[in-house]
């Protein structure tokens, strides 16, 4: 998956960021060292630092590359000129099938952000904040058009971020193995929710 990152854009950094998100997402950042990384590559510790100069930078470039990616599915799947309660649908349905589709990234993103440094936090968290942005104006039109009947629009926006978040955590189960009707599924409930 490309998404256009300012660090490391190289093949080998492609592969090593793979190979990263794999080791997170099994072992956490904490646990994984450069070696355990580069290693699932053959390649020696050593030949990381050409195209990250260290660990966290990595998780940075993986965090970067997933925040993008996700708040770029959200504003695809939403048409400010389609019924807001169809707005609503798509864009929680394109969240939760991205959590689901790329569950291990979606894992690292989510629950690694920590250990980034905080000049590398501030700006993952400004992406968050647009993402986040992308739901709340929904909500919002829905609720001031008379359409959604919620007390809090901030509270059901956290509501259903966090029903889509955590799809990363548990993806795949014996229920859900497929990305795009638990999405569907998922644009259902937040139907619920707002009405």
């Amino acid at each position: 998956m490309t998404t256009g990152t300012t660090v490391g854009d190289s093949a080998a950094a492609d592969r090593i960021r793979r190979a990263a998100i794999e080791a997170f997402a099994e072992s956490g950042y904490a646990g994984s060292s450069t070696r355990q990384i580069t290693k699932r590559l053959n390649m020696s510790a050593t030949a990381m630092y050409p195209h990250f100069r260290s660990k966290e930078e990595l998780l940075y470039a993986i965090a970067l590359d997933g925040h993008r990616a996700v708040l770029a599915a959200l504003r695809d799947a939403d048409d400010p000129e389609s019924p807001v309660l169809d707005r609503l649908t798509s864009v929680v349905s394109a969240f939760a099938t991205w959590q689901a589709e790329f569950h291990q990234l979606a894992r690292v993103v989510q629950y690694e952000l920590a250990a980034l440094t905080p000049v590398h936090y501030r700006t993952i968290t400004a992406i968050r904040r647009d993402t986040v942005a992308v739901l709340t104006s929904i909500v919002q039109a829905g609720k001031d058009c008379g359409e959604f009947s919620v007390d809090d629009v901030d509270d059901v926006v956290l509501a259903i971020s966090s029903l889509c978040v955590d799809v990363c955590r548990w993806f795949p189960s014996k229920i859900h193995d497929d990305p795009q009707p638990l999405g569907a599924a998922y644009g259902r409930i937040a139907q619920r929710l707002v009405r």
